[in-house]
């Protein structure tokens, strides 16, 4: 996954008060924890994301006294990562000052009520946060929540669960086994029929009174009648024509011909041309 990050400038942050906001990490970080809002949180348009990142700043500024939002990085439900203290200067979430300097802290948008669970993007966007953590920050690949080492609900259930099974990403393999409806399956027949069989030129008739319902079954088997019926027709023809030819090289032989002899030659001529026509057909028989 590409991380999808949003910088200072490009969410509208205020600038962080000096000096306790230029305050730099002391080492590298061991690792990386996670938070969520703790309080009540309806998800929103991703437009409007900003805004509350935004928010959380004002709230951290101006409502505890902080010179910054508390954050490393912000994740929004739509998967992009919003930069708060960022990768160097240390961060003010975690609880007290060993362990802000001791790990990077990303927050996900997610509530203790309304929304609760992150998304799947979500998920994918925290996870391009912790490895850009551990690739540019540098961070140790310790992973935990901000409940490990200090006493707090955070980050909620739902998302500490995702952190003890090592924050994978979500699995997008499985497929929808939702059954369709009849209504589903009716617009898709319609599909199939104006798609393939209308537009193959099929001589099939469906919708009509008698017959209102089909399936690619019933059209299958009317075409393999056609077929049938129009293989008929053209052995006959051919047989026709076999006959007629077998008369006409008898004339040209010269000399007149009986009636016993003229029937002798059109039976010649159907036979040859029926056995010509029965070799061409059983190369292209799909059951031969």
């Amino acid at each position: 996954m590409a991380l999808k990050l949003v910088s200072r400038s490009q969410w509208g942050a205020r600038d962080y008060r000096r000096p306790n906001g230029a305050t730099l990490y002391s080492g590298k970080r061991r690792g990386v924890k996670l938070h969520y809002l703790g309080t009540a949180y309806s998800d929103r348009p991703h437009t409007q994301c900003a805004a509350y990142v935004r928010q959380i700043q004002a709230q951290h500024m101006d409502g505890n006294g902080w010179s910054d939002i508390g954050y490393s990085f912000v994740v929004c439900t739509h998967g992009y990562v919003y930069e708060g203290r960022g990768l160097r200067r240390r961060n003010s979430a975690n609880g007290n000052t060993t362990l802000n300097n001791q790990d990077y802290a990303v927050l996900l948008m997610v509530g203790s009520s309304g929304l609760t669970e992150p998304t799947d993007a979500q998920l994918n966007g925290a996870r391009d946060a912790i490895e850009y953590c551990r690739e540019e920050g540098p961070a140790g690949t310790w992973l935990g929540g901000h409940r490990d080492g200090y006493a707090t609900a955070c980050p909620g259930d739902a998302i500490y669960a995702w952190v003890k099974a090592g924050a994978p990403r979500p699995d997008t393999s499985k497929e929808d086994d939702m059954p369709l409806t009849a209504a589903e399956k009716k617009e898709l027949a319609a599909l199939v029929a104006d798609q393939v069989w209308k537009r193959d030129g099929l001589p099939v008739r469906w919708g009509t009174t008698e017959n209102p319902s089909w399936s690619a079954y019933s059209i299958l088997h009317h075409a393999t009648e056609v077929s049938r019926d129009n293989r008929t027709r053209l052995m006959k023809l051919q047989a026709d024509v076999g006959a007629l030819s077998g008369v006409v090289s008898r004339l040209a032989e010269g000399g007149g011909l009986t009636a016993a002899e003229i029937q002798a030659a059109a039976e010649a001529g159907a036979q040859a041309a029926l056995a010509k026509l029965g070799e061409q057909l059983a190369d292209t028989d799909p059951q031969g």
